[in-house]
């Protein structure tokens, strides 16, 4: 796998080509479970773990996805990583991993 950086440079590495753009993203709607669970812990407060959990598994699903757009464009690495989330439609989130896919020398 294409490994992957949020720096723009890597230790002991030289970028000798910039590719271009990787990116990565998923779509997650909310279900009834998880719902019902969150709307009684927003009555105390704290944490929702199970939206914790849907965007976690929603992040490496997106950085898998941006890997491989990665290494169909023959990159080394991808630097610059990014994330990006967005509501799509109600009850919708989407996760978006992005960054520069480069060659070393």
């Amino acid at each position: 796998m294409v490994e992957w950086y949020t720096t723009e440079t890597v230790a002991g590495k030289e970028i000798a080509e910039h590719i271009g753009v990787a990116t990565g993203s998923t779509i997650r709607a909310r279900n009834i479970g998880r719902d019902i669970m969150a709307g009684l812990r927003t009555l105390v407060g704290g944490e929702l773990p199970e939206y914790t959990e849907m965007m976690a598994h929603a992040r490496n699903q997106a950085v898998e996805r941006m890997q491989q757009k990665a290494a169909e464009l023959g990159a080394d690495a991808i630097v610059c990583v990014r994330f990006s989330t967005a509501m799509v439609m109600q009850g919708t989130a989407e996760v978006m991993a992005f960054g520069t896919a480069v060659k070393f020398k």
